[in-house]
């Protein structure tokens, strides 16, 4: 049973990538990017640029400072050996093998999933090639030619390397003082809100809406095992100068636990808040 969890939630997050890796690297892009890691904090990150890039640390489901970042569209990420809490060469820990944020299903190839050497993805397969010359190297993204501010999600894959999931957080797809939902846990969720707002989202789709007076008042149902099930009623607030996130997820990872080793509800929820300038 653990064994079929471990593979369904080590699936690969690489949407987006049949863009030709040569077309990639062909274009440069100028933007800021936040790293947050998808289980225990990440350190030693850099990214490879025309200039010397400085080492960061991707915090716990947490924003951190942003990285400037002007270079080709096919971005290499890095780690330092010995850089911070999360070493090169760890293996994934059973914690987030089971539980690991973003289990979106890889219908094809769910077994690959957890071996990169298996994979069929163009992007994971040049990730490997550019590895065996540069072993620092530990994820490749497809980033947007058109955004101006990401977010990527770094989540533990086998041989050092992380599997990313990338947001396009330009201003266009995400305005100031609305609430973008994310639903990356493996059942399909409801939302509710105020204003008669709803949506059910399948896991992997993201739909924004409108806030109330700086806030919004919402119900979180979801389908699992039982069938649909109300977890929770709350407010968050959505202010007019801030880019607001919500991520449903299922996890396990202590950054979710009480003192006690108590979880706060069946899905995990996330979220991520950018001021803008």
């Amino acid at each position: 049973m653990k064994s079929k969890i471990m593979l369904r939630f080590l699936a690969l997050f690489f949407l987006g990538s049949l863009a030709t890796l040569s077309g990639q690297n062909e274009s440069n892009v100028s933007l800021s990017i936040d790293l947050v890691a998808w289980g225990d904090e990440i350190g030693g990150l850099s990214l490879k640029s025309a200039g010397k890039g400085e080492t960061t640390t991707a915090l716990s489901f947490t924003y951190s400072d942003p990285v400037k970042y002007t270079g080709p569209a096919l971005l290499e990420i890095h780690q330092k050996a010995g850089g911070g809490s999360t070493k090169l060469e760890q293996s994934i820990s059973e914690e987030d093998a089971l539980h690991q944020s973003i289990p979106l299903e890889f219908e094809n190839e769910p077994e690959e999933s957890a071996n990169p050497e298996a994979s069929k993805s163009p992007i994971v397969r040049e990730l490997l090639k550019r590895r065996e010359k540069e072993p620092t190297l530990v994820a490749l993204v497809n980033l947007p030619t058109n955004a101006r501010h990401v977010t990527i999600l770094l989540a533990p894959a086998g041989q050092g390397t992380f599997k990313p999931y990338l947001i396009n957080d330009d201003p266009s797809k995400l305005p100031p003082g609305k609430l973008r939902v994310h639903n990356l846990s493996p059942f399909p969720i409801g939302m509710r809100f105020s204003g008669k707002q709803s949506a059910e989202l399948k896991p992997g789709k993201n739909a924004i809406f409108n806030a109330v007076n700086g806030q919004t008042v919402y119900e979180l149902s979801y389908q699992g095992p039982k069938g649909w099930t109300v977890q929770e009623n709350n407010i968050i607030p959505v202010r007019p100068t801030e880019q607001t996130q919500l991520i449903v997820l299922k996890s396990n990872n202590s950054f979710f636990l009480s003192s006690d080793g108590a979880a706060g509800g069946f899905l995990q929820l996330v979220t991520l808040r950018r001021p803008l300038n």
